[in-house]
């Protein structure tokens, strides 16, 4: 049931909500099907090749879509480009910490749903992509416990 019991802070009742979306197993998961999923991936992507924002960790699941972006353009329009319609939580990082902390939160998301044991096993994310940049998500990398570096 949401709220969840007590005055929860908007943290608090983000996480709440995040897990009761990954729990759904019936009713709209249209970004399930592979090809709605490829849809809003290369979505994604066609916003950083029009120079609208640095595309950070994302994770596409059945019904909702995690994504850490850096805007290059006013964030009014960034939003109504992205949103249209649609509802969101949006939360401004404040340093970079946060932002690691974040992108790993995200690139975990599929992991703590029950989708996949690694986060470098989900096809819908940020987390097993290598043609990123560095700084996209070092702090999930660092974080997982499946990765495995070599030199």
């Amino acid at each position: 049931m949401y709220p969840p019991p007590g005055k929860p802070s908007s943290g608090s009742a983000f996480v709440w909500m995040d897990r009761y979306l990954d729990a759904a197993r019936s009713g709209p998961v249209y970004l399930a099907r592979e090809p709605i999923a490829r849809i809003v991936e290369a979505s994604l992507r066609r916003g950083v090749l029009l120079g609208q924002y640095e595309l950070g960790a994302y994770a596409i699941m059945a019904n909702h879509v995690h994504v850490l972006l850096l805007p290059k353009v006013a964030p009014s329009r960034l939003l109504q480009s992205l949103k249209g319609a649609t509802e969101s939580y949006d939360h401004w990082v404040r340093h970079e910490s946060e932002w690691g902390r974040i992108a790993a939160y995200i690139e975990d998301n599929p992991v703590k749903a029950g989708l996949v044991r690694c986060a470098e096993d989900y096809r819908w994310s940020s987390a097993g992509k290598w043609d990123k940049s560095a700084e996209t998500s070092l702090g999930a990398a660092a974080m997982s416990g499946c990765a495995t570096l070599t030199p």
